[in-house]
């Protein structure tokens, strides 16, 4: 035994090592599987400090000298032994020492006796390697290490093999057998959770768009009059691996800088978007959708920022300034448009935009205008938001022609507005939260 002495710190660093058996204040014991390991790589012609080293160890904190009197110790045991010399004898040799010899018969058994313990230990080491490595940074949970002993004892019938096994694995014995009784109850749970599964698979699928736990929990609430919690949902989707659609950031975007003659409004929105006035604070924004063929369609659309529902959209092959004009008429011949003088059009400083026909018809409409700051896409957040959602839910990808592709933007403005649940606007969608504000 060494006379360097570990500290609280050594010893916690120490035992996060997985070819630590147990430590204490004056002493550390490694596994077998490590021992192996040892006299393999010193076979190749290897130092003990590297081969520590290489394993994980802080040869600083264990002792250059510790390390060396284990490496003699392991060769020497594996010379005169082999493979059994390198275990642990402190666990078997318990007790008081016979005081007769053993016989040749009784030499041979205990030898046996010895031989299998070590291959179901090598075998519970193998499948514990194995689970580790298939995923980066894995940590073996108990359940799994008890199906791993249950596995093996089946495998290999002798006696005290649970407790043994247990103790490779780091885990309890009454642990294993308590989870051995409940059998019963995880296969009951197993039929639950898989019930559980195909409820939430319908609503996440509800209408041919995909959902998040959000949006599921209030299809579900509001379409199937089912109320799960929210971290039911979750749990049920991390364990069979259902997962909703996450937008992307495209850092190329950039808002087109204003020609010169075009005019620069100030930002009168200041990201005050929820005022709580319908057909208030309408938001607009151009964006591109590429489909089949290298063809290129452009979408333009105005949303009013305090409900959150789309009240006009223009779908083109061409990005002229028709497609920003032709939406403010759609907006103005909108039945469910009412106008109030407060109203004005927030958008960022495209060049559709500053121009002057695609002002002059704003004032003609007696619309008020609003610009975002140059460059911070924040400012108009709501509208770049609804782009994103849009092209993570729809498969505007694969439509052959500009036809299909307009069905298929007139299939999801509908599912917006009357259909898609939000959880910011009180779990309604936007037009139920439109005629909520009005009685209000």
């Amino acid at each position: 035994m060494s006379k360097k002495l570990f500290s609280n710190r050594d010893i916690e660093l120490l035992s996060k090592n997985k070819y630590v058996l147990n430590i204490s204040e004056k002493a550390i014991t490694y596994t077998n599987e490590f021992k192996i390991h040892f006299i393999a790589e010193y076979s190749k012609g290897k130092t003990s400090r590297v081969i520590f080293e290489e394993a994980g160890f802080d040869i600083d904190i264990i002792g250059i000298k510790r390390a060396e009197t284990a490496s003699d110790r392991w060769r020497k045991s594996f010379e005169k032994h082999g493979v059994l010399g390198l275990d642990d004898t402190r666990r078997t040799n318990s007790g008081r020492p016979r005081e007769r010899k053993l016989t040749q018969n009784e030499l041979i058994a205990k030898k046996d006796a010895e031989i299998a313990y070590l291959k179901a230990e090598v075998e519970m080491l193998k499948k514990l390697e194995l689970r580790e490595r298939q995923v980066k940074n894995y940590k073996l949970s108990a359940a799994e290490a008890f199906e791993l002993i249950k596995l093996t004892v089946n495998k290999i019938n002798m006696p005290n093999l649970v407790s043994y096994l247990c103790n490779t694995a780091c885990v309890s014995r009454s642990g294993y057998y308590s989870y051995l009784k409940s059998a019963d109850q995880r296969l009951q749970r197993e039929d639950e959770d898989l019930f559980l599964k195909d409820i939430i698979l319908k609503a996440y699928n509800h209408r041919g768009y995909k959902r998040g736990s959000r949006s599921i929990k209030m299809t579900l609430n509001n379409e199937f009059n089912i109320i799960y919690s929210r971290k039911r949902i979750q749990r049920i989707m991390r364990k069979y691996q259902i997962v909703c659609p996450i937008r992307k950031a495209n850092p190329y975007k950039q808002i087109a800088k204003a020609t010169k003659e075009h005019t620069v409004v100030s930002n009168l929105l200041n990201r005050d978007f929820k005022q709580n006035t319908p057909w208030k604070v309408l938001l607009t924004d151009i964006t591109y959708l590429p489909y089949s063929g290298g063809r290129m369609a452009y979408l333009s659309t105005i949303k009013d920022a305090s409900t959150n529902e789309i009240l006009a959209y223009n779908l083109s092959d061409r990005i002229t300034l028709d497609i920003a004009t032709t939406t403010i008429h759609k907006l103005m011949k909108n039945k469910n448009f009412r106008f109030i003088e407060e109203a004005f059009i927030h958008s960022d400083q495209g060049s559709h935009y500053t121009s002057p026909k695609f002002q002059k018809l704003l004032k003609s409409y007696k619309l008020g205008q609003s610009m975002s700051r140059r460059g911070n896409c924040w400012d108009n957040a709501p509208q770049e938001s609804f782009f994103g959602h849009m092209k993570d839910e729809i498969n505007y990808k694969d439509c052959t022609s500009l036809n299909e592709l307009q069905s298929v933007i007139d299939d999801y403005m509908d599912y917006y507005n009357n259909y898609r649940c939000q959880w910011n606007l009180k779990k309604l969608t936007p037009v139920q939260y439109r005629n909520q504000l009005l009685i209000a």
